[in-house]
């Protein structure tokens, strides 16, 4: 049975609890550098508000508190941010449990908990925890596919308490990964960041489906030095080399120039070369490369990319990122765009232009593998337990 959706349950009159990743960037002052991951959170707010139910109570992690209070990790700043972009108030409680009696006595409509992670019942998928949660609402809805690939009591234990539903994010993001399984051609997979481990899963279910794959990042290092290659003190993954080499099977494209210095420093001296000598290191792709890669970009009808080409976060390495980024927003086709460094690097360069930006990291690539996500699974047996209660099937 599939998962149920926001216009399976009528909410109005009704209390709903709303499952959003909130988990935005904070600077050192603690304040939000980066909102578009509340940003994207707003439309299933708008929609309940359109659909008159009479409380909606949000909840969220922020950061990683390890089931302990962190002053700096509260959702105060949150609250702000939700109340300036929904142009509603927007009520933050002390606790994410216990708190039915302060909801159901105000007049208030919009309520955001506490952080969940100040309880290691979170994490643990606690069954009873989750109930508490469920205490103040009649309906759940989940609405943050960058948590659905683990078993937490906000996102899996909750759905056995309350009939359950997908917001329009997660419904948005499932629909977008799930075309990827049956890509229009030419399909390129653009791969980047620090680990061929992140990546072996996506390679390994969508490698054959791909007319090309073209692999940046430190990364791309692991597959070169497996293929005998000299990389100097570039970032590898000595360990997964036997990994790399069987992954050579699906012809990746890797970079043939780089961006080379003596260590990763804004000031470091910079030289571009297609041989990296034993005292540098690699930190962004070369010239030759990154015309390489917008070449067979530019012919795709379907691009996915995950993680950036260099160290995007010093201008002086940023430019294989920001010049292949620019070919894959710009694409003729669909162009699809994932995982947190990659989102980083995309505010950051001012890239636009994606069909789709997927607000998961880990999330996206398990799907992507091809891998049962646990939040879903919860879903789809919460549609099962309350179907004749609580849905018109």
């Amino acid at each position: 049975m599939p998962f149920k959706t926001l216009e399976d349950l009528d909410f109005e009159g009704g209390k709903v609890i709303v499952r959003l990743d909130l988990n935005v960037s904070l600077g050192n002052d603690g304040r939000i550098t980066d909102s578009s991951r509340i940003r994207a959170s707003l439309p299933t707010i708008r929609y309940l508000i359109g659909k008159k139910a009479s409380k909606i109570v949000l909840m969220s992690h922020l950061g990683r508190p390890d089931g302990k209070v962190v002053e700096g990790l509260r959702m105060d700043h949150v609250a702000v941010e939700l109340q300036k972009l929904l142009k509603r108030k927007v009520v933050k409680l002390n606790d994410c449990i216990g708190v039915k009696s302060i909801i159901d006595s105000s007049n208030d409509r919009i309520f955001l908990l506490e952080n969940l992670r100040f309880y290691p019942e979170e994490e643990e998928n606690d069954a009873t925890f989750a109930g508490k949660l469920s205490e103040v609402a009649d309906f759940y809805v989940n609405d943050a596919f960058g948590c659905c690939h683990r078993a937490h009591a906000s996102v899996a234990a909750i759905t056995g308490h309350l009939p359950s539903c997908a917001g329009l994010l997660l419904q948005k993001e499932i629909k977008s990964l799930s075309g990827l399984f049956n890509p229009e051609h030419p399909f390129v997979i653009v791969l980047g960041g620090a680990k061929v481990s992140d990546k072996v899963g996506i390679i390994r279910n969508l490698g054959k489906k791909a007319d090309k794959i073209l692999v940046g990042g430190a990364m791309a290092f692991t597959f070169l030095k497996a293929k005998g290659v000299n990389v100097g003190k570039s970032r590898v993954e000595l360990d997964k080399l036997d990994v790399a080499r069987g992954l050579l099977e699906y012809d990746p494209v890797l970079p043939t120039d780089f961006v080379i210095a003596d260590r990763m420093d804004p000031e470091a001296r910079s030289t571009i070369s297609s041989y990296i000598p034993d005292s540098s290191l690699g930190l962004d792709i070369g010239p030759e490369s990154v015309r390489s890669f917008i070449a067979q970009i530019s012919r795709a009808r379907t691009v996915v990319w995950n993680g950036p080409m260099g160290v995007f976060e010093m201008d002086k390495f940023a430019k294989g990122t920001r010049d292949v980024g620019k070919a894959i927003s710009g694409s003729k086709g669909r162009s699809v765009a994932g995982g947190g460094d990659t989102l980083a690097a995309i505010e950051k360069l001012k890239l636009r232009g994606f069909t789709h930006k997927s607000t998961g990291g880990g999330a996206m690539l398990e799907f992507l593998e091809g891998r049962e996500l646990p939040a879903i699974k919860a879903l789809q047996q919460s549609a099962k337990k309350f179907a004749k209660r609580f849905f018109t099937l």
